[in-house]
């Protein structure tokens, strides 16, 4: 997972449990406190995508689907827009990242978190200039642009958890982290190319979306290497991987941030 370090550390955090994991907000400016209006947006967009999207509650439009309340085709147009959105990446990604569960089950969760994310950093946005991060369970999207100072993002070890393994720079144009991997929630990703366990136990993707970065660190963890480099020639992106053994892969742009 990725944690904020740097001087932005030092910034108020507000924080709310959602989504099974806890969302952390922190706003930038002079006024050195974090917005509780800002708060409340925030809190608004997470509370809606997990009571409309969750499989773990009984009375999402997903959970109705998955039992067969209503067909796929009378859902509501935004559920059906994130379910293409998944299609579209499984594409992309030749089958490596799915919304489908081994049952068959629709799970969205692999986009739902990070839309989620992106829209609250639009709200943000919306409302002040100042720069502002959102971390939800270790995926961090910030705001801010090329005259703003930079995020420093900490990558923790999934071998001993007190331990971080990398400080990376978090700034234009790439602005979003996401993480991946066993070290959290154990073995929950499927490996559709073999069955087999992914080579790797963590993997962290920076991207300029996070929509991107969370999506590719879940491919890249159930394809493997060969997934690994085909996603790193094709989109722009860095990444730094944890081997089974607890080698470190890193890309070109990571290393000269070290």
């Amino acid at each position: 997972m990725a944690i904020l370090g740097g001087d932005y550390e030092r910034m108020p955090a507000r924080t709310c449990a959602t989504m099974g994991t806890v969302v952390s907000l922190r706003l930038g400016g002079s006024a050195g406190d974090v917005d509780s209006a800002a708060v409340e947006v925030v809190k608004s967009v997470f509370r809606r995508w997990d009571e409309q999207f969750s499989l773990y509650r009984e009375d999402s439009e997903l959970s109705r689907i998955a039992r067969g309340d209503i067909r796929l085709t009378e859902a509501s147009q935004s559920l059906r827009t994130c379910y293409a959105l998944a299609l579209d990446w499984r594409e992309r990604t030749q089958g490596v990242f799915t919304p489908h569960r081994a049952d068959g089950v629709i799970d969205l969760s692999g986009v739902v978190k990070a839309l989620a994310i992106a829209e609250a950093g639009t709200a943000l946005t919306a409302r002040s200039p100042a720069n502002w991060s959102i971390n939800a369970g270790g995926d961090v999207l910030v705001g801010g642009n090329a005259g703003h100072p930079e995020w420093v993002v900490a990558i923790v070890d999934p071998g001993n958890r007190s331990e971080v393994i990398a400080n990376v720079p978090l700034g234009y144009p790439l602005r979003a982290v996401a993480t991946s991997g066993s070290a959290e929630r154990g073995e929950h990703i499927w490996t559709p190319r073999n069955g087999e366990p992914s080579p790797f136990r963590q993997v962290s993707v920076f991207a300029a979306d996070i929509v991107t970065a969370d999506v590719l660190a879940t491919a890249i963890v159930a394809g493997g290497e060969s997934t690994l480099s085909e996603m790193t020639e094709r989109f722009a992106i860095d990444v730094l991987a944890v081997l089974r053994d607890g080698q470190l892969l890193a890309t070109p742009g990571l290393r000269r941030t070290a």
